[in-house]
């Protein structure tokens, strides 16, 4: 634990191979006077997008202690509606003033003529959507003059028209617009539940050199006559089933700086620290049998 205390003092520093817990208001003010011994921490971009107040206040507090990851849910990165100009230029500011050490977005998209809908919504696996995001991806790496995460999303749904695997697609995706990825093992295993497909096989395919981030969260489960339907919640402890899928995804990408989502039904700070210590235990763990 002493060797973590030291690693959240080195709060310009990049983001350590352990384990960080997302910042919520709730917490701003015990994370601040408590600091408690999680590598990072990683913010929603669009909560401080203001041109100051509490928010922005909280957040100079706790980057001055932990290094920062900063996550957008809001810029629709999939749609054909134009990128909103001054969504970048708030995400420019913020990025500028706050030096994060990782962005990212989702491959998802979720408005139509400036319509928002209140979700993540999937893209076909087509080489049309492929080259649409290629483009978008770097429309936004060259605005903000860095690299940016791109990271999988849950859906409850498939396209008939799909032409690759998602796997193929984030790869393809990675290795022509420079992008790297956030996986997010327990979106694997909702998805795989759902649609029927291999997690394990998934995390195989995707290109190493290009995963940054990992995230775990909890789920739901729906039942819908004799038929379960899993629901990327974030309102729960991560399932025995997504902590045994993340020790294979650290076998395949190495020692990766891992995320504790917990965005519903938001536990105390003590929770989150103690899933992020078991997310510590499980890198540990594989670390010392690749050694």
């Amino acid at each position: 634990m002493n060797a973590l205390r030291h690693i959240v003092a080195a709060a310009k520093g990049p983001i350590p191979a352990h384990a960080g817990i997302g910042l919520r208001t709730q917490h701003h003010e015990q994370i601040v006077l408590e600091r408690p011994p999680v590598a990072w921490l990683e913010a929603h971009s669009e909560n401080y997008f203001s041109d100051g107040g509490a928010q922005i206040e909280s957040l100079a507090k706790a980057r001055e202690l932990y290094p920062l990851s900063l996550h957008g849910v809001g810029l629709s990165l999939g749609s054909t509606d134009p990128l909103d100009a001054e969504h970048l230029r708030k995400l420019k500011r913020l990025v500028d003033w706050s030096e994060p050490m990782l962005v990212s977005e989702h491959l998802s998209w979720a408005s139509v003529d400036g319509r928002f809908l209140n979700d993540l919504l999937p893209l076909p696996n087509t080489q049309e959507a492929l080259t649409h995001m290629i483009q978008r991806v770097d429309q936004v790496q060259n605005l903000l003059g860095r690299q940016i995460l791109i990271e999988n999303i849950s859906s409850y749904l498939e396209f008939e028209g799909d032409q690759m695997p998602e796997w193929e697609f984030l790869a393809a995706l990675s290795e022509k617009s420079g992008c790297g990825l956030l996986v997010d093992v327990n979106n694997i295993y909702v998805n795989a539940r759902n649609h029927g497909f291999d997690a394990y096989h998934f995390l195989s395919m995707l290109p190493a050199q290009a995963v940054q981030e990992l995230h775990l969260a909890g789920h739901s489960i729906n039942c819908y006559g004799d038929r379960e339907i899993l629901i990327d919640t974030h309102s729960a402890p991560v399932c025995a089933a997504v902590w045994e899928l993340y020790a294979y995804a650290l076998h395949c990408f190495g020692a990766v700086p891992t995320l504790i989502e917990w965005d519903n039904d938001i536990p105390a700070l003590d929770v989150l620290v103690a899933e992020a210590h078991k997310a510590d235990r499980v890198l540990e763990q594989r670390c010392a049998l690749a050694a």
